[in-house]
């Protein structure tokens, strides 16, 4: 088995990021869960998904809360209903914010999501 190349070189690290396939940047989609979810599902993070209710902890928007309208896997940036902008002709565009200036507060929770909890949480469980 041979070992994982890695860098400590930020400049090798933007690179890797970007030149990774879309597949791979779900990985980076990643937000904190609120200390209540955490106790509740047993874990300190998720995938951000259209519907999520987060609060923007970090950068102009910070403590505001809103609901998650699209998700750019190939940028890796989240938009939110509550985070929007005004262009220099008066249109109003959303904002592409960074997952990892996020807490997720509620989550829109569907059967495969449900499924993906519970595997994680026995995963968890398993490696202990």
């Amino acid at each position: 088995m041979t070992k994982k190349r890695s860098s400590k070189s930020p400049r090798k690290q933007r690179r890797f990021i970007r030149d990774a396939p879309v597949h791979a940047h779900k990985k980076l989609l990643r937000c904190r869960l609120d200390e209540f979810l955490q106790e509740e599902y047993g874990l300190r993070n998720l995938v951000v998904k259209k519907g999520d209710l987060v609060r923007v902890m970090r950068g102009q928007f910070r403590e505001t809360e809103g609901k998650v309208i699209a998700v750019d896997y190939s940028h890796i940036r989240v938009y939110i209903d509550s985070a929007s902008g005004a262009k220099s002709d008066g249109k109003e565009v959303q904002v592409p914010i960074h997952p990892s200036n996020l807490m997720l507060v509620k989550l829109e929770l569907d059967n495969e999501r449900k499924k993906l909890i519970e595997s994680k949480v026995v995963q968890i469980a398993e490696s202990e």
